[in-house]
């Protein structure tokens, strides 16, 4: 039963109106600039007049020349010392966040840290994880993946059978459903929505593979199993399977990670992640899905009047302001830039509308190219601070026209026995300090 729709009030925007602000935009931004420029100089008067450490040596001096830092006059580590390239180590602290409340970590996951990142793209090493029984270290050479069932022919495929097909690649997010829960009230991006990350995919789209086996008439549902401990197994309906589903095999150009299903996975864009079963060995074609303990007593919606909704399959549209957001200190009144990002399982993001007075009112903010289907979509926003306490949240509205709930209308609709499915605005509250933190805790 579908019991998830608002009736909040879509502001729709003229282009005259879009290129007002983009000019408002500029000028905001000149002003900033300017100001950046004068507060710099007063800067440099200040910095001739006191020592200086080696670190400090590296600032522009009070004539407006550069010294010399350190680094500048020595040799750098050698070519290829580092095999696989790494980070910076002054980027040490840009991690992903493991959950402070679990008591193990077989069945866990780690958040990307969302207010660290910039574009849509989420790298490998900071891409989100959810597991149910660890991490299995798999062998390529030893994997399978069996298509049986309802289909004219059983098949089995090596990983290098997966190969021969054409290839595609595509950019998608991908989400837990669990991005938070209800009652979760977080310090940091992170910890708030961390469970979604994107990327580009490479791998055959699943109907290709189904093709090869051939569908019998009374197909309706695909059962699909993991390799991990976990057996991890969900039913996905046939439509799903044959529009967009890809068996993957690389993940931003490389290879899949052991923790993101190496060395084959399912992917179904826009639906809930635990679907797209990491390190998939078994496709079962059946005309009824199997009712797996992770669509039953998992991942399913507890409502107020004690009945539960079943295979709540999409993610709805979503947004976050990553910056500034909790854990971080707004510096100085005058000009910011409001950042963030907005997805959606139902396609495309049509607008990100921002609040910097608790709601009251909203204003359009501006969507960076590319705008993807089912990707994360980043938005800025020009905003002046005038030093004073105040609330700013983003909401969003996706191509099919739902917008983005408040707490309180989500909760009116599921109450709060529920862990999945939360898709509501998050708000952040700048302190007159500039302090940074979630409005609702």
């Amino acid at each position: 039963m579908n019991t998830d729709s608002f009736s909040e009030e879509n502001l729709v925007v003229a282009d005259s109106d879009a290129q007002s602000k983009r000019r408002q935009f500029l000028r905001h931004g000149a002003a900033a600039v300017t100001g950046a420029l004068a507060a710099s100089a007063g800067l440099r008067s200040a910095i001739a007049a006191t020592p200086t450490t080696a670190a400090e040596d590296a600032a522009p001096a009070a004539q407006g020349t550069l010294s010399i830092p350190p680094w500048s006059t020595q040799s750098g580590a050698q070519v290829g010392s580092h095999p696989y390239g790494t980070p910076s180590r002054f980027e040490s602290g840009v991690i992903r966040h493991l959950r402070k409340t679990d008591k193990q970590y077989f069945s866990s996951s780690t958040r990307s840290p969302l207010q660290e990142l910039d574009g849509i793209i989420t790298p490998n090493g900071l891409f989100y994880e959810r597991h149910h029984n660890g991490i299995p270290d798999i062998d390529p050479a030893g994997h399978r993946l069996v298509v049986h069932g309802l289909v004219q022919q059983s098949l089995e495929f090596t990983v290098n059978d997966i190969r021969r097909f054409p290839s595609h690649s595509q950019i998608y997010f991908l989400e837990c459903s669990g991005n938070p829960g209800y009652t979760v009230h977080a310090k940091t991006a992170a910890e708030a929505n961390g469970l979604v990350s994107c990327a580009e995919w490479t791998g055959v789209l699943l109907k290709t593979v189904l093709k090869e086996a051939g569908l019998k008439p009374e197909a309706k549902w695909i059962i699909a199993e993991g390799a991990d401990g976990a057996g991890m197994t969900r039913s996905i309906p046939l439509e799903k399977c044959l529009d967009d589903a890809m068996l993957v095999y690389s993940q931003n150009g490389e290879r899949l990670r052991p923790e993101q299903g190496y060395p084959l996975r399912l992917l179904l864009p826009g639906y809930e992640g635990n679907m797209s079963i990491k390190w998939l060995r078994r496709l079962q074609v059946a005309d009824r899905p199997v009712h797996s303990r992770e669509e039953t007593s998992k991942y399913t919606d507890s409502l107020p009047n004690g009945k539960a909704r079943e295979f709540t399959f999409v993610m709805e549209a979503k947004s976050i302001i990553t910056s500034p957001s909790g854990g971080q200190q707004v510096e100085g009144h005058g000009f910011h830039e409001i950042k963030g990002i907005a997805w959606s399982g139902k396609g495309r993001i049509a607008k990100v509308e921002v609040s910097v007075d608790e709601g009251k009112t909203w204003q359009a903010a501006v969507l960076q190219e590319p705008v993807l289907s089912k990707a994360l979509t980043r938005f800025v926003f020009p905003w002046q601070w005038n030093g004073e306490s105040v609330v700013i949240q983003s909401r969003a509205t996706d191509e099919t026209g739902y917008t983005q709930p408040t707490i309180t209308a989500l909760v009116e609709v599921r109450g709060v026995n529920g862990t999945y499915h939360n898709n509501a605005i998050t708000p952040w509250r700048v302190a007159a300090d500039g302090k940074v933190t979630h409005a609702l805790a």
